[in-house]
């Protein structure tokens, strides 16, 4: 049966054809584009670097540490009139 002409269509076939066909067209008309073409999504994880900022508290954590320690000596100085023990035998010049 493949040879064989279709017979043509009636008046009522040929609308609903033609009907199909223009939706069809229309749907073409109207379709978006599925491929994404735009720039990647950030990772997160890249941008917050979570060892930079560990290593940073830790640095910080030593300055505040040291700047105690710092002011600790200055108040003890402070308190103590910076005297110095300059009547050791041991720190005299020997000749």
């Amino acid at each position: 049966m493949q040879g064989t002409p279709r017979p043509a269509p009636r008046g009522g076939e040929h609308l609903q054809h033609e009907k199909a066909y223009q939706d069809h067209r229309r749907k073409v008309q109207d379709a978006r584009p599925l491929v994404d073409a735009g720039a990647p999504r950030p990772c997160l994880h890249l941008q917050l670097k979570l060892k930079r900022l560990q290593l940073e508290q830790e640095r910080l954590s030593v300055i505040k540490r040291d700047n105690r320690l710092l002011l600790e000596n200055v108040a003890r100085v402070m308190r103590t009139r910076g005297q110095t023990d300059s009547r050791h035998e041991s720190t005299r010049r020997r000749n």
